[in-house]
């Protein structure tokens, strides 16, 4: 059975264009305007994803959020005009999976609809962090023991160099590492002019892991200093 997405917008013709992408796809789309409507259909287990709004009558969609969250526990995806980091930041926090701001990519929200459905349904066990040498990072999982990555449950091919870089990341999840101390510890040598090499090599890793990497969730440049794996649920 194909999934069942709820799009909440009170704009019918955001409605319309977002359930004309999905349905296209061959998903099954159920459609509400307000946070209340959205709060009852939510309550059927048929429904595996939820596009939700921010600003709407009567229950807004943050609001919506964290009433949905005491009941259920499926992907949400936020849509907002709202680009500003508070603003991503708060729904975040207010338990959406992810954020999108308007006026967006379909082929975009697309890449993140799928993302959140795989890692619902092959990563959606709660206990899934505690195998033993699995190491759980928001859509990335990463077995220390055999040294593979998986994005939404599905490998990622990563050169020797990238699997010694995304190792040292993985393990150190918030601390930022320069380049120079990246190049030590992967390369085993002095770090001169290392900058460039390092650089391509996060390039290249970003392309493999981010749905988008030229706004990247995962592998951040801490200008000035050097990148660090950012920390997701």
């Amino acid at each position: 059975m194909n999934e069942c997405i709820l799009v909440v917008d009170d704009d019918p013709e955001i409605v319309r264009a977002i359930a004309i992408t999905l349905e296209r796809e061959g998903y099954q789309v159920r459609r509400a305007c307000d946070g209340l409507q959205a709060l009852d259909q939510c309550l059927d287990p048929a429904v595996q994803l939820l596009l939700i709004d921010v600003m709407m009558p009567r229950l807004d969609g943050l609001s919506a959020l964290l009433r949905i969250r005491e009941r259920r526990n499926l992907p949400v995806i936020v849509l907002s005009a709202k680009s500003e980091d508070t603003d991503k930041i708060l729904g975040l926090s207010m338990g959406a999976d992810d954020y999108i701001t308007k006026p967006y990519n379909p082929q975009e929200l697309l890449a993140r609809v799928r993302s959140q459905l795989r890692r619902y349904t092959l990563l959606g066990d709660i206990h899934a962090g505690e195998k033993a040498g699995l190491l759980v990072n928001g859509r990335l999982s990463y077995d220390t023991a055999s040294r593979i990555l998986r994005t939404d449950g599905e490998e990622v091919r990563l050169t020797p160099t990238e699997t010694k870089i995304l190792d040292l990341l993985f393990r150190h999840p918030g601390q930022v590492f320069p380049a120079e101390e990246i190049y030590r510890r992967v390369w085993n040598e002095d770090a001169f002019s290392c900058e460039n090499t390092v650089m391509v090599h996060i390039r290249r890793m970003r392309e493999k892991i981010e749905l988008n990497p030229k706004e990247p969730d995962y592998i951040k440049v801490v200008w000035g200093i050097g990148y660090k794996l950012e920390q997701h649920e």
